[in-house]
């Protein structure tokens, strides 16, 4: 009798251990759904007081130089040069550009300049809410963030967040700070010409110079100022009027 009860014990012990594990799953998922949701509606309103990639530039002993300027008060010129730089159809698609990802994966496959096809709005919710690097589960995460924030925070929040804390210099995050690190003004009053050296250095800030630029910066520089008017005249910024 007590050896049947044991075996019963025994059998209800094993086949909980299943149960116990899909309840603490699910409640770690909905725990970090809400959380999620919750960080995300903070920054909706809130400027991110501090990202990972701060942290971490801090530690090694870079510092934090920044100053938020609402998208309302930049210069417009800075929002173009950086849909001309980073993301044509930053306006049009809904998170994620497809058509980019499928270019940059046939550039880099015929041997040309490495790139990638991330979106601002992908390169946001990394800066904001994640860490650099690749791997498939931060890549996930940023897939998830990016679509919280295409769906609660909008275009012009998104584009005002990337302004603000991407990096625009070793040490030195947002237009506002590098145009007072690069041109001794605030990005209130950039030129076209200085808001795309700003756009040619986002994408390797930590070697790449906005002032006196030269070689490949000063091209792409050049290039981006050329496309400022392009984005204008096209509407590709009507989402941020």
């Amino acid at each position: 009798m007590a050896r049947t009860k044991r075996a019963k014990k025994r059998t209800s012990t094993g086949r909980s251990w299943p149960r116990r594990i899909w309840r603490w799953t699910w409640r770690g998922a909905v725990a970090f759904v809400g959380v999620s949701l919750l960080w995300v509606l903070i920054y909706k309103f809130v400027p991110p007081p501090v990202t990972f990639t701060m942290l971490g530039n801090a530690i090694d002993g870079r510092g934090i130089d920044k100053d938020w300027m609402s998208l309302r008060r930049m210069d417009p010129d800075m929002a173009r040069a950086a849909i001309g730089g980073e993301d044509w159809n930053f306006c049009s698609h809904h998170g994620f550009d497809f058509k980019a990802i499928q270019q940059a994966m046939k550039d880099n496959a015929d041997g040309g300049r490495i790139r990638g096809g991330s979106t601002i709005s992908q390169q946001t919710a990394k800066n904001a809410f994640l860490w650099q690097g690749g791997g498939y589960f931060r890549k996930g995460l940023e897939a998830w963030f990016t679509v919280l924030i295409e769906a609660i925070w909008g275009k012009k929040r998104i584009m005002e967040v990337y302004l603000n804390i991407a990096e625009t210099g070793i040490g030195t995050y947002g237009a506002n700070a590098g145009a007072q690190r690069y041109f001794r003004h605030d990005a209130s009053r950039l030129t076209s010409t200085e808001a795309a050296r700003i756009a040619a250095v986002l994408p390797l800030p930590k070697k790449r110079e906005a002032i006196s630029p030269t070689g490949f910066t000063r091209r792409h520089g050049n290039k981006i100022a050329g496309r400022i008017g392009v984005v204008q005249r096209g509407g590709l910024d009507s989402c941020l009027r």
